[in-house]
């Protein structure tokens, strides 16, 4: 950062540190509003009487002593909470409080991890749930700490705002007395009037988009009004951030669902899966649409390094909204949302829902369906469950369930290759490998059950006539039998698809979008931008030659200012040239002697 600066007329420096001494107001307060108003950073005054002072007797003396008091904290209070040390301070701790919201389990966002975890830290999940550790987002603390920062923005901004709107409206201040004490300093005698010189000032000032005008002697300009209008749009950008941010958290909704091809999803909270939603959500503000799964298309690498990863993910379907909407196809892919209103289809999952049929020992249909697999790795080895709940009767005429463990492998390494696990994510060699049970699977007592997992408790596993496990690995098309005459399951050769669609309202996030933006530009502003003020004076010294004196002073020190002081004054001099003294003229007569250059053309900046 330079320090040193030069008089473009004479070629004279000052000294760095005697520059500093008279940056502020000195003694005689000779720069006065000139070096005022750079900034419209809040200024700590105090509040006479709000502290101290003795009480009068009686009652009246104390209620005035207390009023006094409390008053004093209040204004004490409330110049704390709107300086920007505080908010800094409360914005790094909304960010310290959103970890644990990262690390640890939420019931807003997965119940059962919750309970998973209080299960397995009996006394540590106590402890995070009297700390609201697992809803941080909706606890006091995390809300006391968010609004705090809310009215602190509030009132760091407002007075800055109109203290700003005051400065835009006025007229930069006039030159101070001395300018040779500010920190950027040029000065040369010239042949022109003080007239000309002002007029060529104020027209080169103004064309470098500097507020000009002419004020007694001088001409006062200002330039870099968009530092402190990006430091007020960085704050409000937070602002818009934090309302946009607590408008989403209490109107959002999210919701899967798992859909296998041929089959549709109307958006009511009953079709969902999984559901969860913010605090102020209702079902009045669902966006009314439905639409079917048509067809799922995925491929795949088939050779190289990449071998298995998908190269095409879209689902195909038919959508429409409100009640009596005309449908409408479209395809939904992987980072390609449908939008409905403030409505979002994602697809975000896939699997294989194997094609099955469920017989009686009579031969008597009693299951026929696609039961959806959930994929264990990315080669879509799959495992789910077969559940028959009604209809089926045994060999002896008594009414049971029945349940299959299923996996599926969409491409089968092949019998004596290893285990049940798929080579690749397509259907080049599918393999569905059950083993079955009869008796009751529990769901008759109204508890919600997992539909991928068997509760095999109250059931037994059907064995042969040696005591032999019953299983098989199935192709499509094959059977296998249950023995003593309790039917059989097969496999049958038509293998549907299954896409999983996460539907989303998520409000205020353009708005939370168009402030990270504004706040992002704000910022870059209000740390590259200079404010700044140049005065230029102009005026008829003791031997009638105009003196004139250019000035500058910025917010900050920064090396830029001397050297744009420097560009001014010497498009300032080409319009106003320095008038050589008589000895300098004389010497120009030598016709040995060097050619002499103007003083403000060779001037160092």
């Amino acid at each position: 950062m330079s320090t040193t600066d030069t008089d473009t007329g004479t070629g004279r420096t000052k000294d760095p540190a005697t520059a500093k001494r008279h940056i502020g107001v000195s003694a005689d307060g000779e720069l006065g509003e000139a070096g005022s108003q750079l900034s419209t950073a809040p200024v700590d005054t105090a509040v006479p009487g709000s502290f101290g002072g003795s009480r009068a007797p009686g009652a009246l003396g104390w209620l005035t002593w207390t009023g006094r008091e409390v008053v004093g904290w209040a204004r004490w209070f409330w110049r704390q909470l709107t300086s920007m040390r505080v908010a800094l301070i409360l914005l790094f701790l909304l960010s310290l409080g959103a970890i644990p919201g990262s690390l640890i389990p939420q019931s807003g966002t997965d119940a059962q991890k919750v309970a998973d975890f209080k299960d397995a830290h009996s006394i540590l999940g106590s402890v995070y749930d009297k700390l609201g550790l697992f809803h941080v987002y909706s606890s006091v603390w995390f809300s006391a700490i968010y609004i705090l920062l809310f009215v602190s923005l509030i009132g760091c901004i407002v007075p800055r705002t109109w203290q700003f709107v005051g400065q835009l409206r006025g007229r930069p201040p006039g030159a101070p007395k001395r300018l040779n004490r500010l920190p950027a300093y040029a000065t040369w005698r010239t042949g022109a009037e003080p007239e000309q010189v002002r007029e060529a000032a104020l027209k080169i000032l103004k064309q470098r988009r500097f507020r000009a005008h002419i004020e007694k002697d001088a001409v006062a300009a200002e330039k870099g009004y968009l530092r402190e209008t990006g430091n007020l749009l960085f704050h409000i950008a937070l602002i818009v951030m934090l309302v946009a941010f607590a408008w989403g958290q209490l109107f959002k909704s999210e919701g899967n669902k798992l859909i296998v091809e041929g089959d549709g999803f109307s958006n009511t909270i009953s079709q969902y899966d999984d559901f969860k939603s913010g605090n102020l959500f209702s079902t009045d503000d669902l966006t009314p649409f439905s639409f079917n799964l048509k067809k799922f298309t995925g491929t795949y690498e088939r050779t190289g390094p990449n071998k298995g990863t998908p190269r095409t993910y879209q689902a195909d379907i038919t959508y429409s909204i409100g009640a009596y909407g005309k449908a409408k196809k479209t395809t939904v892919k992987v980072n390609e949302p449908l939008k409905i209103g403030d409505s979002k289809v994602y697809l975000t999952a896939h699997g294989y829902a194997p094609v099955v049929t469920v017989r009686d020992g009579k031969g008597n249909v009693v299951y026929h369906d696609a039961v959806p697999m959930l994929p264990l790795d990315p080669n879509v080895t799959s495992q789910g469950a077969i559940k028959v709940m009604d209809g089926y009767k045994n060999a002896q005429g008594t009414s049971e369930q029945l349940g299959f463990s299923a996996f599926f492998v969409p491409t089968f390494a092949g019998a004596g290759k290893g285990d049940m696990f798929s080579q690749f994510p397509a259907l080049d060699f599918p393999v569905l490998a059950l083993s079955g049970f009869h008796g009751s699977l529990g769901v008759d007592a109204g508890i919600p059950q997992n539909v991928y997992q068997l509760d095999t408790s109250k059931m037994k596993q059907f064995k042969d006539a040696k005591g032999n496990i019953v299983k098989a690995r199935l192709l499509p098309g094959e059977t296998m039998k249950l023995p003593n005459g309790a039917g059989s399951i097969t496999f049958d050769k038509g293998i549907k698809e299954w896409a999983n669609f996460q539907v989303t309202q998520q409000p205020g996030s353009d708005w939370a979008l168009v402030g990270a933006f504004t706040a992002i530009f704000g910022l870059a502003g209000s740390l590259f931008i200079q404010r700044r003020r140049v005065w230029v004076r102009a005026a008829t010294g003791a031997d009638g030659v105009t003196v004139v004196e250019m000035a500058g002073l910025g917010r900050s020190e920064s090396a830029k200012l001397p050297e744009e002081l420097g560009d001014l004054a010497a498009l300032v001099h080409e319009q106003a040239p320095t008038k050589p003294d008589t000895d300098e003229a004389a010497v120009e007569t030598d016709p040995d002697a060097e050619p002499s250059v103007p003083a403000a053309e060779g001037a160092e900046k």
